[in-house]
């Protein structure tokens, strides 16, 4: 028994959503519905349906990649998500990120470490771990990526960053009540510095201002 198409939507303009066996298989442009023979409630002949998913959309997959990747990175997850959004089927999306990681135009160890590199100054190591968390790069990949972070650059002065922002904040341990330390101490444990760290930072401004 062939592969039926029982269903062809309008996707854009251009382009309509194919459905074989009643399940959603690919898009694909009006003008190549007529060059492989596809029409609703008829067969799709097999070497058509070969051609599509091993030379049609691999190509078209990876050419997405292509033009995504010449404006900015993006981690093999972000890279998969435009992918997904476009309706590609799962094969073939597995097939482009493959291709484009074996040529390293996508690496989240090396966008991780640039990351860090780049926020070093402006965001504590905990908010920008977690930041390449939600960009769906793996523990283990931003573990490796602090280690080689830390040696190329020393990691990070946690005290310097924090005090800088209590400079910013204009403030003042031996005037500023249990309310104002209460919101200072909440506005850095947002920003992901650690508990000690902020204390130690905040008994060292009060030395500071009292000379």
């Amino acid at each position: 028994m062939g592969m039926n198409v029982t269903q062809i939507t309008e996707f854009t303009r251009s382009r309509c959503k194919i459905y074989i066996d009643q399940e959603f298989a690919f898009v694909l442009y009006k003008g190549e519905l007529r060059l492989y023979r596809i029409r609703e409630g008829e067969d799709i002949a097999d070497d058509n349906y070969c051609t599509i998913m091993k030379e049609v959309l691999p190509r078209r997959a990876k050419l997405r990649c292509m033009n995504l990747l010449k404006s900015r990175e993006y981690t093999e997850a972000q890279l998969r998500g435009k992918l997904q959004q476009g309706f590609y089927p799962e094969a073939v999306i597995d097939e482009a990120i493959a291709y484009m990681a074996s040529y390293h135009y996508i690496d989240d160890l090396r966008y991780a470490v640039r990351y860090l590199s780049c926020y070093e100054t402006a965001r504590s190591q905990r908010r920008m771990e977690q930041d390449l968390w939600k960009k769906g790069i793996a523990g283990a990949v931003v573990e490796q990526a602090l280690i080689e972070w830390e040696a190329e650059s020393g990691g990070q002065d946690e005290m310097a960053m924090i005090r800088k922002l209590l400079e910013k904040k204009k403030y003042n341990a031996s005037t500023a009540d249990l309310k104002e330390q209460q919101r200072i101490y909440a506005f850095l444990m947002r920003k992901g510095y650690s508990a000690g760290g902020i204390r130690k930072a905040m008994k060292l401004q009060t030395a500071d201002y009292c000379g």
